[in-house]
Parts: structure tokens; sequence; C-alpha cells
């Protein structure tokens, strides 16, 4: 006969079968759609970019052929004008990044402390308010911002009442580090910044910064999406313990002391969830050039995405570049996302954990 014991495995050993099973079958028809329609797709864009393929026929027929890292060769040394192109939107798409990332989140988060505020009246419509440009359509948004951002539009109007004199925002390719440099009397590139180049761009090139209309789509991505991610911070406040608020209050922190020290470190999951999902909207930006500027001035709204979309179907089709940008894009997003997350992780999270130390029974470390 077997032993209480072997008949408890064996009871519990079964439940983790059935268990397993189960998991599988509610599971499977989800894991069926994702391979179908997510895994499937990007193995075929992945053969695309190592292949021959132009855009007719099925990629795995025959008549296509192995060509290895041609394609990501072209955009990253190729020294033509498609790494020149690559360089360009990889530049624009830095500084929008790097702009647009920290200024949103920073938005976010003072608006939802402000929104939380118990003694605030009207924070449903505040919240309404702030949120509403969010769920509003990118493609009427875009097209509202020519008409703000016009030439002769209600923002030079509004420059104009304070004696300022508006930018032509989407005619002036200048970049703003340049325009500031150029008001100081800088008007020429030194020697060391124009005569190396990254991707076909010169550093020079590099720091020019955002140009008038990539500064427009900036303000815009701030204004549609500091009002989601102000959800997310408003969410985590509330899940906060007011204990610990109280008991700042009482060791005499005053307000900005208690955000610093007390509420900032515990909604760091939030700001990191902020940030991942705030990087990797500003690298896939889409919507704004393809309805708005395509590209111009002077390629300085161009972005890796829609340099893909118009590599791929732009007149002079090529898919294996256009998958080849792709495939690159989404290598810097993951990078840039592990920057991040080595910057927002607590030092005491990454720190190593103490080992355990069993004592034995004369009191002798074992």
């Amino acid at each position: 006969m077997k032993s209480a014991s072997a008949r408890s495995s064996s009871r519990t050993g079964g439940i983790r079968r059935g268990e397993v099973i189960s998991g599988w079958l509610f599971t499977a028809p989800m894991l069926l759609i994702v391979g179908l329609f997510l895994v499937v797709p990007i193995g075929m864009a992945l053969w695309v970019s190592v292949s021959d393929y132009s855009g007719r026929g099925s990629p795995f027929s025959g008549e296509f052929h192995f060509v290895g890292l041609t394609h990501y060769a072209e955009i990253t040394s190729g020294g033509g004008l498609t790494e020149r192109n690559f360089g360009i939107a990889l530049r624009n798409s830095l500084w929008y990044t790097l702009l647009v990332v920290p200024t949103q989140t920073a938005i976010s988060l003072m608006l939802a402390v402000l929104l939380n505020r118990q003694r605030l009246r009207g924070r449903g419509f505040f919240r309404t308010a702030f949120y509403f440009p969010s769920v509003t359509s990118s493609v009427a948004i875009t097209v509202l911002w020519l008409f703000l951002f016009n030439a002769t539009g209600a923002i030079n109007a509004m420059l104009g009442w304070l004696h300022i004199n508006g930018p032509n925002w989407f005619n002036n390719p200048q970049g703003l580090l340049h325009a500031t440099l150029s008001g100081l009397g800088v008007n020429r590139a030194p020697n060391a910044l124009a005569r190396h180049t990254i991707l076909g761009v010169s550093w020079w090139d590099w720091l020019a910064g955002p140009s008038w209309a990539m500064t427009a789509l900036m303000l815009m991505a701030i204004f549609t999406t500091s009002g989601t991610f102000m959800l997310l911070f408003i969410a985590a406040l509330q899940n906060l313990s007011p204990e610990v608020d109280e008991a700042a209050i009482v060791d005499g922190a005053n307000g900005w002391q208690r955000f610093w020290q007390v509420t900032l470190p515990q909604v760091r999951p939030t700001i990191f969830t902020v940030v991942t999902l705030g990087v990797i909207g500003c690298w896939q930006v889409f919507d704004q050039v393809f309805t708005g500027t395509q590209g111009q001035p002077a390629n300085t709204t161009l972005t890796p995405a829609y340099l893909a979309y118009n590599t791929a179907f732009g007149p002079n089709a090529q898919w294996g570049t256009a998958a080849a940008i792709g495939f690159v894009l989404f290598v810097i997003i993951i990078l840039f996302n592990l920057g991040q997350r080595a910057m927002l992780t607590d030092r005491s999270d990454r720190a190593p954990r103490p080992h355990r130390v069993k004592v034995g029974t004369k009191g002798a470390a074992s």
C-alpha cells in the first residue's frame, strides 16, 4: 500500500497536471491569434529584410533569394541618399523623444497631483477636459494644429500681442539650436563638427535641434498624451497609503519634501510605465507626419516609421530596405527602454540580497 505522503504527492501531482492542461486550453485561442497575426507577420517581415523580395507575390516563393544583411548595410553604411535619409529620421526622432518624454511625464504627474486633491472642486470636469484630447482623432488634431500654427494662424497672432514675430512654423527648416546660435552670431559650422558624419549626417546637423515644424508636432504630442498618463498617475496616487504621508507631516515635512521623498518614490513603477509607453510612442510617430507635414520642410519632420512606409509604398518601392528600417527601429526602442529602466530602477532593488544565515541547535552559524 502507498503511504499517506505518497498518496498526497500523487494527488498534488495530478492536480498540477490538470491545471497545466486547463491553462493551455484556456490560452490556446489567444496563443493561436497572437501567433497568426503577430508572430507570423514578424517572421515574414524578417525574411523580407534579408531577401530580394519585390513586393509582388508571396515572399516565400522560390523566385526570391537570401541576400543577407545587404539592406541593413544600405541604411547604415551605404553612403547614399538612403543612409542619409535614415540618419535624418533618427536625428529627428531622437530630439523628439528626448524633449517630449520628460515634458509629458512631468506635466501628467503635475496634473495628477493637482487633480487628486480632495479639496479641489470640479475634479471630474477637469479630468475629463484634460483627457479629452487623448480620445480625439489624431487626424483631426493634426489638421487643427496645421491651422493653429500656420504663419498667419492663431499662435502667431497671440505671439504678436506680445510683440513677438512668430516663425513660419511649417516652412522654416532651421533647427532651434542653430537658430539660437545664429542669433548669437554663429552662422558657420566649426570644421570639427562639419567634417565628421554619422549615418551621412554631419555632427553639426545632429546638433541642430528640432525644426519649428517638429516643435509644433512635439507640442501636439504633449497636448494629446498628457491626459492619458495623468489618469495612470491618478490611479497610482489613489492607491498610496495615507498613513505614510501623515507620518511625514508629523515629522515636520512640508508639501515639497513630501512630494519628493514620499510620493515620488512610491509612484516609481508608474513613472517607469509612463516613460516606457512614451518612448515607444515617440519612436513610432507616423499619423501626424503622414497627415500633416509628410516629412517636410527639408525632411526635418521625417521619422523612421514614415520613412519605412514611404520606402515600401513610394514610387521606387524597396520592401527589403523598409523592413530593415523597421527592425533597426525595433532594436533602438529596446535599447532606449533598457536604458531608462536602468536609470529608473532603485539602487536598493539592484543590490545583491544578503545570504541567509542558518543557526544550528548549538547557536553556531551553519
